[in-house]
């Protein structure tokens, strides 16, 4: 992506604000970068912060970028799209980081066939740990899905999927998946603790155990299956963990678990695209 490529971000929330710091920390020019929000005291503060050109109405920003990256909650984009109705050219393209829209309902409430990228990127992103699912439509030409790549990229890792519906199932695996980790942490942590360590400690145990897993993951060059038999002794103490994971169905609850996540995201579709 060419650093005179005008970048404008519709909402200026916690995933605009990732992207446009990794933006900058890949030597991205903040005057090339601009944001609206209805929140005014919040770009004051990403002006003051960041260097970036703000707009307190979203026609003006759509005029002055070449790419339009909608960061808003999914109940307001129609409202954002329609205000920006028969206002673009065919040249910009727009991209979407909003969950669950699909890119027909937004071109139709953009109000014709626009390169439209929609992307799943994860909280992780915030401290660029994340990855994201990214879905081209037909009017998406090489260069610009290049740009999209440089963009996302610099929060995180990106895969791309040929057919849209596959992002529901990066939303059920990667977009809510950070919170079954969470979860796990948090279950990990209680059950330190009911075995007589302190919080603190507990706490840190779960954390540090999770990152370490991550890494190993990561860097071994092996799978998780491989990599899980490695650190199972026969007869040992993780045996007995892993035989109680699997007596209660372990494989199956985290299977059910996606599957209602990638329903719902299917659902929510469905839902949100029905808005006029």
């Amino acid at each position: 992506m060419e650093n005179k490529t005008v970048i404008g971000f519709i909402g200026a929330g916690n995933m605009a604000y990732a992207l446009i710091k990794g933006l900058l920390s890949d030597g991205f020019e903040a005057k090339n970068i601009n944001v609206s929000d209805a929140n005014l005291e919040l770009l004051e503060k990403r002006s003051s912060e960041l260097g970036v050109t703000t707009y307190s109405d979203n026609v003006s920003l759509l005029t002055n970028s070449d790419i339009v990256v909608f960061a808003v909650k999914p109940q307001v984009l129609s409202v954002v799209c329609h205000e920006l109705k028969n206002k673009a050219s065919s040249d910009q393209l727009f991209v979407s980081i909003v969950a669950g829209i699909k890119s027909k309902d937004i071109n139709r409430w953009l109000g014709g066939d626009f390169a439209l990228v929609r992307t799943m990127p994860n909280t992780p992103a915030l401290f660029q740990s994340g990855v994201t699912g990214l879905f081209a439509n037909e009017l998406v030409n090489d260069t610009q899905k290049e740009s999209v790549n440089l963009l996302l990229s610099a929060v995180g890792e990106c895969f791309w999927v040929n057919e849209e519906n596959l992002l529901d199932a990066i939303t059920a695996i990667s977009g809510s998946g950070p919170a079954y980790f969470f979860l796990m942490m948090q279950s990990m942590k209680q059950a330190a603790m009911a075995l007589g360590l302190d919080e603190e400690t507990a706490d840190a145990l779960s954390i540090k155990t999770s990152l370490g897993a991550s890494i190993m993951a990561t860097n071994s060059g092996k799978d998780s299956r491989t990599l899980r038999a490695e650190v199972t002794s026969p007869n040992g103490t993780t045996q007995s963990a892993i035989e109680t994971f699997q007596d209660q169905n372990f494989e199956g609850i985290v299977a059910a678990a996606t599957r209602a996540a990638y329903d719902r995201a299917r659902e929510l579709s469905q839902e949100l695209g029905n808005i006029d």
